[in-house]
């Protein structure tokens, strides 16, 4: 991957570029020193002057000295409104040197100014609903910043170092922060009830609420820029000491970059969130008093060297796909991402260029050279298709026939966000329509809808797409008012049982199995304490099953499940194994050391084990690990054949891995004569004795159920029982006096103390009934042969 960077030969700018700013629709304004705001086309054609940025004389008539003096400093459109497309963004905001801010329309025209600042206003940003501005400005003392803000400080004294909340029309709601020390930047919270500002050497996040404290963390040097990722919810902040740093909201620093030769003046998250994923993003460098030349343009995977002089502001596209750059010589800069790879089996996918795509297939060594009219804004391969998204149309190609897409149309208004496959569907996501789910025949399934949902916070990492089912995750769940995920069902777009899975931690990535396996659809999830847990759909009970995972997937075709967790690679054969018995699950994991790289072949004999397991032949696959000799995938079958209720199999498979007391509990099921009964016992070797109670309380078994709680202990639950049944008090009770007893203790228990005055216990009697319960139990169904 690579940066392509177009700039024209020209500066149209006379003077510095102070800041630049996308619309919805992909067209960029750009101001500057010369008082001029510029527009640009999406592909970085110059569209013309838009207006002189010339602020009114005072209605009074009274001569105003700032007005000639006035710059802008930063602009900011207005956000698009979810569902709305790019149709309401027709005004933007701009500050200026003169401490107003004004609001204006999309022809140039100035709507409204308003004195917001006693100095120059240096940041201004909408928040993400569009229902409030924050603007920030200078402090008089320790100014140290590039040539225009330095002017900017000479035209009015008296900077006021603070922050201010206002409301869309430009009404005054609180002054949240005063300081002593240059504010030079901030950024709102995804959730809009935090602002991210820039405090001297310090990086303040200041809640809304006055009761809550705010965060703090430091540089070594002054901070100039700051970013918050409205997916992956990091910080990235850059400082004259040369370094960029990324925190989380806590303010623990979770990445520092090596010193770099001079300060960092410009960066910025990619909106899409694919990158920030692995914290890397775009930057800029400040080249000093060297020549224009010596001015970089870096990215994690690239670096360009534009002929822009200093760039004081860096701004992404809406869909993550090219930057534009405001320099110093007045130049504005645009770079495209070109050269993005995909692979999917022998094939890989290259987007040469905006409208070019190659497909190369290594087995065979031939190359396919795809065309596009629009420029490509999103791509996935996989599951034999290519799926690429350009501005107004999705096209739909195979493996099969290169040449001849399925092409579908997109709305105008709208912006392709995200992409993903299945084996049947892929979803497409868009901020007009939404949630779109398709056949790659270009059929439309359903369209899944949630109250709250926000397209823009879509990525790959948060949504999972199978062939019967659609995870989501819940964006407006930051505070633990509403469920964590939400699952639909495909073909219908209805949510699926409750239709959401809850999580005590924040979310940052999941995903569904692919196979359509006997164990049922289940999904992955990844917190933010870097804890993997996996949990079935239509069961969401969540189980762990790792810790410091730093990434994970699952195998497209079986139920195997990848990660590397603390710096291991590791492989669970059969996750569902947690569902069906916690003490074999971990023999069914293997662990490879991957700090300094690994390459871990992985045998086909799980996915035939699997196979096997989901068209019950068990016999077969004993055979299989009885040939291989494997204590892992012994351990699997145990699981499966448990799970699939085979116990022949389960007792076999036990023993191979010298679990003798399962061997003999497994016994003991087989020999219960009810399939109820055995459900309930199996159910108990899940550690699940409320979903044993129902199974055996359908079955009228009131008498095991009963006798379950007792073995376990649960005197109370097993008196409950026996009471609303009006059966076997009195063997609660004599089984209860016999616990005591051994163990030297006296009743204490007011409600066992209450019945053993009025209940008679007589041993015989009990004796009699409970044989008469198991010689009923016999005779109900009769016992199937071994």
């Amino acid at each position: 991957m690579r940066l392509k960077i177009h700039q024209d030969a020209v500066s149209k700018h006379t003077d510095i570029v102070t800041s630049v700013g996308w619309t919805s629709n992909n067209e960029l304004y750009s101001v500057g020193d010369d008082k001029k705001i510029h527009r640009w086309s999406g592909e970085g054609e110059f569209l013309g002057v838009l207006a002189t940025f010339e602020p009114t004389q005072p209605k009074s008539g009274a001569k105003d000295d700032t007005q000639h003096s006035t710059y802008v400093t930063d602009i900011h459109w207005f956000p698009a409104a979810p569902g709305k497309g790019q149709s309401v963004s027709d005004v933007y905001a701009v500050g200026a040197t003169d401490g107003k801010f004004y609001i204006c329309s999309k022809g140039g025209r100035i709507e409204k100014a308003v004195e917001a600042h006693k100095g120059a206003l240096l940041s201004l940003r909408w928040n993400y609903e569009g229902t409030a501005i924050s603007t920030v400005t200078d402090h008089i003392s320790n100014i140290d910043m590039n040539d225009t803000l330095a002017r900017s400080n000479q035209t009015k004294a008296g900077e006021d170092g603070q922050v201010k909340i206002w409301s869309r029309s430009g009404m005054l709601r609180s002054s949240l922060v005063q300081t002593g020390y240059p504010i030079y930047s901030s950024v709102w919270s995804p959730n809009n009830d935090q602002i991210l500002l820039t405090n001297g050497r310090n990086l303040i996040i200041k809640p809304l609420q006055p009761s809550n404290k705010p965060t703090q963390a430091t540089h070594d040097g002054l901070i100039l820029k700051v970013d918050w990722n409205l997916v992956n919810n990091l910080i990235v902040s850059a400082s004259e000491d040369r370094k960029y740093k990324v925190w989380d909201t806590f303010g623990r620093q979770m990445y520092s970059s090596a010193p770099h030769d001079h300060p960092i003046t410009a960066i910025a998250w990619n909106p899409s969130g694919e990158m920030g994923k692995n914290t890397r993003c775009s930057r800029a460098e400040l080249g000093g008093a060297e020549a224009e030349s010596a001015y970089w343009i870096q990215w994690s995977y690239a670096m360009e060297k534009p002929a822009s002089g200093s760039i004081f502001g860096i701004a992404w596209t809406p869909d993550g796909t090219q930057i534009a750059c405001a320099g110093g010589s007045g130049a504005v800069t645009f770079a495209h991402l070109v050269n993005k790879r995909y692979e999917w089996k022998n094939y890989e996918v290259t987007v040469l260029d905006d409208h070019k795509i190659v497909v190369h297939d290594v087995v065979q060594g031939s190359k396919e050279n795809l065309e596009l009219r629009d420029r490509v804004i999103k791509a996935s391969l996989g599951f034999g298709h290519l799926v690429v998204a350009t501005a107004f149309q999705c096209y739909v190609y195979s493996e099969r026939n290169w040449n001849t897409p399925v092409i579908i149309d997109l709305s105008n208004n709208g912006r392709v966000t995200c992409l993903q496959q299945c084996s049947d569907y892929f979803v497409l996501v868009d901020n007009f329509v939404g949630i779109q789910i398709y056949t790659y025949e270009a059929r439309l399934i359903s369209q899944p809808k949630y109250p709250g949902f926000r397209p823009e916070f879509i990525t790959p990492q948060n949504i999972s797409l199978s062939s019967d089912a659609l995870a989501v995750k819940d964006h407006t769940d930051e505070k633990g008012m509403s469920p964590s995920i939400y699952i639909f069902d495909v073909a219908s777009g209805r949510q699926i049982g409750d239709g959401a899975i809850k999580h005590s931690q924040e979310v940052l990535e999941i995903a569904l199995n692919q196979s359509a396996s006997a164990a049922g659809r289940q999904i992955v999830i990844l917190d933010k304490n870097r804890d993997l847990h996996i949990a079935r759909i239509l069961k969401p009970q969540l189980k762990k099953l790792g810790s410091m995972v730093e990434t994970f997937a699952w195998n497209d075709e079986t139920d195997m499940l990848f990660a590397i967790a603390d710096g291991k690679f590791t492989i669970w054969y059969y996750p569902n194994a947690v569902f069906v018995d916690e003490d074999i699950a971990p023999l069914t994991r293997v662990e490879r050391d991957a700090r300094f790289g690994v390459q871990f072949v992985v045998s086909a004999l799980d996915r035939m084990l699997q196979e096997f397991a989901r068209k019950k032949q068990w016999e077969q696959a004993i055979r299989l690990c009885r040939h291989v000799k494997m204590r892992e995938l012994w351990a699997c079958l145990a699981a499966m054949s448990l799970f699939g209720q085979d116990l022949n199999t389960a007792e076999v498979a036990y023993a191979a891995i010298e679990e003798v007391h399962k061997v003999q509990y497994v016994t003991y099921i087989r020999d219960i004569p009810t399939p109820e009964g055995r459900a309930a016992e199996l159910a108990l070797m899940r550690h699940q004795p409320r979903e044993a109670e129902s199974i055996l309380l359908a079955a009228n078994l009131v008498y095991r159920a009963i006798r379950m709680w007792i073995n376990l202990f649960n005197w109370d639950r097993a008196l409950e029982l026996a009471l609303k049944y009006k059966t076997h008090v009195d063997t609660v009770l004599y089984f209860r006096e016999k616990y005591l007893r051994a163990l030297g203790r006296a009743e204490n228990n007011k409600r066992f103390l209450q019945y053993a005055q009025g209940v008679p216990v007589d041993w015989e009697k009990i004796k009699a009934k409970i044989a008469m319960e198991e010689s009923t139990e016999k005779t109900r169904i009769p016992k199937p042969a071994r």
